[in-house]
């Protein structure tokens, strides 16, 4: 009987230890995330005071979506920045868990992730389902409010060591920043005619005959120790 009882308390002291291993990461992740939006929001008043003097039509637009959503428009692009509310982790043999710092405490094993997508801005404002719209970097923090940065080679940034990297200001501001810079050089790119010859009487009231595409980028998750 002993054992059944350890066996049913080892049980219940593992649920409680990651259930508030989970709920103290969410808080986490939902803390930098309303930060974010509070960064968002002065990084497009202040390049909106800088654009508009050399050209008024170009317009930088922030748009709160939800609680777990937010926008950032700037000439054809969109950002979308977007916090999922589960925890989640990886397989052992993921590049991330296999580090000095992640194995020393099963709790870092554990991550929030905040997902910033770049789609054309007229994919959202003509709802246009079909569109794609990709994956420009994901942000994962863990229990010690550590993060790292898994993304496009294009945000050139240089967060990938999880055991150094703290949440603060400067680096929410980099991450915000860089994402746009990601954005507007990534062109749009027209599809080959051979894609276009033929077409159905949907797309073409749908004005999805020439629909263009973003190039896509290269996300590397080729993370350090």
């Amino acid at each position: 009987m002993a054992g059944k009882e350890d066996r049913l308390n080892d049980i219940i002291n593992g649920l409680h230890q990651k259930s508030v291993t989970k709920q103290a990461i969410y808080r986490n992740t939902k803390a930098a995330f309303d930060r974010m939006k509070e960064i968002a929001q002065d990084v497009v008043g202040k390049l909106t005071d800088k654009v508009t003097k050399q050209n008024s039509d170009v317009i930088i637009e922030y748009v709160n979506i939800s609680e777990f959503e937010f926008h950032v428009k700037f000439s054809g692009d969109l950002l979308m920045f977007i916090m999922h509310t589960n925890i989640i982790t990886f397989p052992d043999d993921y590049e991330l868990m296999r580090n000095d710092y992640i194995e020393e405490d099963f709790r870092r094993r554990f991550f929030g992730h905040i997902m910033a997508y770049n789609f054309m801005a007229d994919t959202i404002k003509y709802n246009r389902l079909d569109d794609p719209g990709y994956l420009v970097g994901r942000m994962l923090i863990n229990i010690d409010r550590h993060f790292v940065i898994e993304g496009v080679k294009q945000m050139d940034l240089p967060y990938d060591r999880i055991a150094q990297n703290v949440i603060n200001n400067k680096t929410l501001r980099l991450i915000i920043e860089s994402a746009m810079v990601a954005a507007v050089n990534n062109d749009l790119m027209g599809q080959d005619v051979s894609e276009i010859e033929r077409i159905t009487l949907k797309q073409k009231h749908e004005n999805m005959i020439t629909q263009p595409r973003k190039v896509g980028f290269q996300v590397s998750y080729d993370l350090t120790h």
